[in-house]
């Protein structure tokens, strides 16, 4: 009986076999597309020449805004009169440069005090 038994093993062995295989999930498939999504994201752009000039105007205007500030700060600074006696205290006191203790000087108005204060800070 045991005979018969393996016998008809055998018989479903082999008509399991004509039957198809059963698919097998595709892994990789799945990692192309999301590889595909990806190196698809961003598309290249051409750069017109007008974008890039009207760009450059506007950092040109920048610029050109900001020294023209700069300079007229530098002009609001010079009217500032200031003591001798006054920079070279502070010169003296700081050990610092005329031009830093002039400077610091000037954007305080003159005052001494409040000039030396910033220094230290």
């Amino acid at each position: 009986m045991a005979a018969e038994g393996d016998v008809d093993l055998d018989l479903d062995a082999e008509e399991n076999c004509t039957e198809k295989p059963a698919e097998k999930p595709r892994k990789h498939d799945s990692g192309a597309a999301d590889l595909e999504r990806v190196t698809d994201y961003a598309e290249e752009k051409e750069i017109s020449s007008s974008d890039l000039e009207t760009a450059m105007s506007v950092i040109g205007d920048r610029r050109s805004r900001e020294q023209k500030a700069k300079q007229e700060r530098e002009k609001e600074l010079a009217k500032v009169t200031i003591k001798k006696e006054d920079v070279e205290l502070i010169m003296s006191e700081m050990e610092i440069p005329r031009g830093t203790a002039e400077r610091s000087l000037r954007e305080h108005m003159g005052n001494v005090v409040e000039a030396l204060i910033a220094l230290t800070n």
